[in-house]
């Protein structure tokens, strides 16, 4: 190497030799992603790389890639009219520093799973990757809502991006429409910003109208006490329980009715967590509309939660999803999203809610019951190959999109939606709140330290950016020590993100009343966002920046 060479390289960072190589200003404030060097499309099992015609079109027999500018971002648009279209890869040629660290998302919900990574190999990158080293951060992403579900990868000599294009475990038949697939969008940090801020900013990039509640929102949920062993008069105790403790009259918290309230299956007795009908209470409930005014008279705001695609247990057979591995329990029938018929009866539950008098609805399991699979699991493939829905027109994201619309739609501006186990990316811009990780824990310290905390320290550059961030509950039960819940109340309660708490009756003391009221006032109210400042080195991060003061927890 020259010593010009070497020297112009040294004073350079490698995130920014990274970044000037993939992008071009277009305009003062925004840059722009080169045309990819490859693509390449795969049609049932094989791969075909497609030629470059002109401008940025990109052709293989009747399959054509084009990609055009939509102003700050690259984007994407496929044809392929006689063609099953299983991907689309695009690839830049570059070369990797071998000292960058990178960060990227996860499909849905994180699995405590999240962190800055040194090795490429292997990794896919949900959504987006940040890659950063000692002085910059590069960011490259696809718009929310977009109509494939994506990742990044990166090698010594590439960065590329794959469009998965499957319907279900085939590949889509587009006929003759034209699928715009993603809007590719890329920054770098600003001089003085650090990796958390230029997160936060980027993710604002990628959704440019997020959907999110008027006031910050806290409140109680039972599942975490009670696992589904609930019912009337358990949830309007605890409900009194801890309306004494909210001193914010303007924004009063929300009292979340958590599974076990819906008509059991007759081949289920007793599980909430599969029922025949969302739309009837069982026989613990009676009446959720009761309920409901119940909670308000309390001084909260009643919210319940619900699974979607939940079929009855006696439902046509043309209305279920196919079985595959994940979903192929014959107690647990599935409706088949795509079916009109269904989408109806899961707008009636929510016309229901509504005059029940419900304000906020969390819907879960929705990403499970379409793929049979977990986020952890979808390391080769998003779901098993070789089945689709009964619509084959449409992308594995549009059917998602869809139905997310549909509950949106539905629900109207009176209700505010809490997506869990929803494809995070797909669900940015639609719903006020996502349940970004696993589920903490009443039971069990481990868990509540492993999905809680890790999850909010690398998702929280989300919030209000995406939608309201919601890391999960305090499981304040006599099973886990308040010295440890204590803290985790704490960082929830100053990170300017929600707040839920499982308050078991009997764990409530005087010690966790004072310092439950002291958080419900300070979640109650605007806030700085919560920075974790060693997450670059610590997947659990235990220094903060708290209501601009630093804290340090101990989360042993």
């Amino acid at each position: 190497m020259r010593r010009r060479h070497f020297i112009k390289l040294s004073s350079t960072t490698a995130a920014t030799l990274l970044f000037s190589r993939l992008t071009y200003a277009s305009s003062p404030q925004t840059s722009l992603i080169n045309s990819p060097s490859e693509v390449w499309a795969q049609s049932g099992s094989d791969w075909f790389q497609l030629k470059h015609t002109n401008g940025s079109v990109y052709t293989y027999k009747d399959i054509e890639v084009y990609i055009k500018t939509n102003g700050n971002a690259k984007g994407v648009y496929i044809k392929s009219p006689g063609n099953q279209l299983n991907a689309i890869r695009l690839k830049w040629s570059h070369h990797t520093p071998s000292d960058a660290i990178f960060l990227g998302d996860q499909w849905e919900r994180s699995y405590g799973d999240l962190q800055w990574k040194t090795t490429t190999t292997g990794i896919k990158n949900p959504w987006y990757v940040l890659i950063h080293d000692a002085k910059q951060t590069s960011c490259f992403g696809v718009k929310t809502g977009c109509n494939t579900v994506c990742w990044w990868a990166l090698s010594n000599d590439s960065l590329e991006l794959t469009l998965d294009t499957h319907s279900g475990g085939n590949g889509v038949l587009l006929g003759d429409r034209t699928l715009h697939a993603a809007d590719i969008i890329t920054t770098t940090s600003t001089a003085g910003e650090n990796p958390f801020h230029t997160d936060h900013r980027f993710c604002g990039m990628m959704c440019e109208k997020p959907r999110l509640p008027k006031h910050p929102v806290y409140g109680i949920n039972d599942w975490y006490f009670a696992y589904g062993n609930n019912n009337f008069d358990l949830i309007k105790q605890t409900t009194a329980m801890m309306s004494e403790l909210v001193t914010d009259t303007n924004n009063k918290p929300f009292s979340v009715v958590d599974a076990g309230w819906a008509t059991y299956s007759p081949l289920l007795p007793g599980d909430g967590g599969w029922n025949d009908d969302f739309s009837k209470p069982n026989d613990k409930f009676k009446d959720m509309h009761l309920l409901g005014d119940e909670i308000k008279k309390l001084g909260m705001r009643p919210g319940l939660w619900m699974r979607p695609l939940c079929a009855r247990h006696d439902d046509k057979a043309s209305l279920l999803a196919p079985k595959i591995p994940g979903r192929d329990d014959p107690k647990n029938p599935v409706l088949d999203p795509t079916i009109p018929e269904n989408i109806e009866r899961i707008k009636h539950n929510f016309d229901v809610y509504k005059q029940w008098g419900y304000e906020m609805v969390k819907h879960d399991f929705s990403t499970y019951d379409i793929t049979g699979r977990w986020g952890f699991d979808m390391k080769d493939s998003i779901t098993a190959p070789g089945w689709n829905f009964n619509d084959r027109s449409k992308t594995t994201a549009e059917i998602i999109l869809d139905l997310y619309r549909a509950i949106r739609q539905a629900a109207g501006d009176g209700i505010y939606i809490i997506g869990c186990n929803t494809m995070s990316h797909l669900s940015a811009g639609i719903f006020e709140l996502c349940r970004i990780g696993d589920d903490t824990s009443g039971n069990e310290w481990a868990r509540t330290r492993k999905m809680g905390i890790n999850t909010l320290a690398f998702r929280l550059p989300q919030h209000n950016k995406f939608y309201a961030v919601d890391g999960d509950c305090v499981g304040l039960t006599t099973k886990i020590e308040w010295s440890r819940n204590k803290q985790w109340l704490q960082l929830l309660a100053e990170s300017g993100a929600p707040l839920f708490i499982s308050g078991q009756p009997e764990a409530m003391g005087e010690a966790q009343k004072a310092a439950v009221k002291q958080a419900f006032a300070q979640a109650a109210r605007v806030q700085p966002l919560g920075e974790p400042l060693d997450w670059l080195s610590n997947n659990e991060p235990q220094k903060w920046k708290l209501n601009n003061r630093i804290v340090n927890f101990d989360w042993a």
